[in-house]
């Protein structure tokens, strides 16, 4: 089925839900107005549809593979990507000094989540760019910026980031590959590294890395880690690739999806490169483009959800079985109450979690515009919530896309199971979810649940301000608030983390329902409580908030019973 981008469903949001406004009224963001943002959305919506949707299939039939060290792409791809470039996608938010739009995060989510939704594939590809975008504009000298960011800004040389290592993966501290100063202001750059997304491609002139190393007698552990610049071809001082360094894609991964991106092995061996930041901070550097990753993942999952939802439901109004149980039914599967359960379930969560990414990014935003603290706290708290929360949504939205379908969604040709498998990962890299919820409740607590708890007052004010019009609604978000309050001071009250981590996941996830709740009632309130969105924050605020019960009781459980049994007992 065609994709096509919800354009009127972000304008809502925008206007409704997240508070938009905030950002467009500083001065930083003032030119992003109400028109300027919709004909934003509406042309990358176009892009997504006509150009990329296409190559969804391509992707996944025809995937990347290596040909005597090169990288080949998927048919397709090139003209999908120069669309990206071409169209100013890749640099939306970019600094105006290099060539980038310098629009605001928040649209910049809303473009990246239509392009994952259309081609998750692909859509890997400028997304790191956008990263090492951002990194290099916060840490890298002058030098480098002016060299390296209007080509990236432009699309014409890509970029990736290159942290794991086989010994490796989230103990990043645990890295061997090296940099040897080559006394000329360059180092040599030797190691291999693992699941670098599009570690190279056929379409951009130049591919640029950024690359984690350990320099001479450094520390150890992350304490020790510094950040190079690692070109494909090196260039001259004009910004021309010229000589090939010494690096190489060993192999590519043959994955469970994402057929389309080449996930590459690379090895550097002696590789030139130039140190980005200060020595030993490499760590520092690349948490930038790190975080800007985590809110770009979980905007994945939010559009392969998106994705998975139109796929199903064009299938349940097609699809004819049984006999209608309500008069003047369709006389498809639409019909049936379990069939409305799961698409109403999806839509649901697709809505929540596209909230929370986008109330993220508005914060980014406004720390950006203000340098506000209170807006950088809640940027900081949003965006793991954004990252977990959104990419748990794409899973479940598109595995129940596969049981809407019945068995045709076993079968490959409906294009439901790719989504599954496609997703699948983004749980798992830029931090896997369970790392994410380990800093939610660590660093993203250290304050004592100071910027929880104002969320949840903001949460809990506008649940009082409703209870008078839509008392059904109201009320039960700002009782699961409190509860999840409860759970928030039994977290800032345990001295040991462990006790915290062992419940990280649910409490997470309780995180998100309830903000899921709030979003959803800001709908409704704008709706004036009767509409087709009154409706389905009905269907969520009755039927999936009241998870957060369950979550917050495991949340608080503690870690004991997790160690009671011994390590026999787990083979017994």
């Amino acid at each position: 089925m065609p994709y096509r981008a919800p354009i009127e469903e972000y304008q809502f949001i925008f206007d409704n839900v997240v508070g938009f406004d905030q950002v467009t009224a500083t001065d930083r963001f003032s030119e992003a107005s109400g028109d300027v943002a919709t004909a934003i959305v509406t042309e990358a919506g176009r892009m997504c549809e006509e150009v990329l949707s296409p190559l969804q299939r391509e992707g996944d039939l025809h995937p990347a593979h290596l040909d005597n060290g090169v990288v080949r792409t998927s048919p397709g791809f090139d003209a999908g990507y120069r669309a990206i470039a071409e169209g100013g996608w890749v640099s939306i938010s970019a600094d105006p000094e290099y060539g980038g739009m310098g629009l605001p995060m928040t649209l910049a989510t809303a473009v990246n989540e239509m392009m994952s939704a259309a081609c998750l594939s692909l859509q890997l590809s400028p997304l790191m760019t956008q990263g090492q975008i951002e990194a290099l504009e916060h840490h890298a000298s002058d030098e480098i910026k002016a060299l390296y960011l209007p080509k990236l800004v432009s699309g014409e040389w890509c970029g990736t980031m290159n942290l794991t290592e086989a010994q490796a993966g989230s103990d990043v501290g645990a890295l061997r590959s090296r940099a040897e100063p080559n006394g000329d202001g360059t180092y040599a750059i030797t190691g291999q590294k693992i699941y670098i997304s599009w570690g190279d491609n056929d379409f951009s002139e130049n591919v640029c890395h950024l690359v984690l190393a350990r320099l001479p007698d450094a520390p150890k552990g992350t304490k020790g880690i510094s950040l190079f610049m690692v070109p494909k071809l090196i260039p001259d001082a004009d910004g021309t690739p010229g000589e090939r360094n010494a690096l190489k894609v060993v192999s590519l991964e043959h994955k469970m999806g994402l057929h389309g991106s080449p996930t590459c092995v690379m090895s550097y061996e002696g590789a030139t490169g130039w140190l980005v930041g200060e020595e030993n901070d490499g760590m520092r550097a690349m948490f930038t483009m790190m975080n800007n990753a985590r809110l770009g993942v979980g905007g994945q999952g939010i559009g392969v959800a998106e994705g998975a939802y139109q796929t199903a439901l064009a299938y349940a109004q097609d699809r004819t079985q049984g006999r209608s149980p309500i008069e003047g039914g369709t006389g498809t599967i639409l019909d049936h109450a379990d069939v409305r359960r799961m698409l109403l379930g999806m839509k649901a969560d697709v809505f929540a979690a596209r909230s929370i990414g986008l109330a993220c990014a508005v914060a980014i935003d406004m720390e950006t515009a203000t340098g506000a603290k209170d807006w950088s706290a809640r940027a900081a708290l949003l965006t793991p919530i954004a990252k977990a929360f959104g990419t748990d949504v794409g899973v479940e939205v598109a595995n129940t896309g596969v049981q809407v379908h019945g068995g045709m969604g076993f079968i490959e040709e409906t294009g439901a199971a790719q989504y599954v498998r496609d997703v699948r990962v983004t749980t798992i890299y830029e931090g896997t979810n369970g790392i994410q919820s380990m800093d939610l409740v660590a660093r993203k607590m250290a304050d004592g649940g100071e910027a929880m708890n104002a969320l949840l007052d903001e949460v809990e004010e506008q649940a009082e301000g409703a209870r008078g019009n839509l008392p059904d609604l109201a009320e039960p978000v700002w009782q699961a608030s409190e509860t999840l309050r409860e759970a928030v001071d039994w977290m800032a009250g345990q001295s040991d983390l462990n006790e915290r981590f062992a419940g990280s996941v649910p409490f997470l996830r309780a995180f998100g329902r309830v903000l899921g709740g709030h979003y959803h009632l800001a709908a409704a309130i704008a709706e004036g409580g009767k509409g087709r969105r009154s409706d389905l924050a009905r269907f969520y605020i009755e039927r999936l908030l009241p998870e957060h019960l369950g979550l917050c009781a495991h949340a608080t459980a503690g870690a004991s019973g997790l160690y009671s049994l011994g390590f026999e007992d787990f083979a017994a």
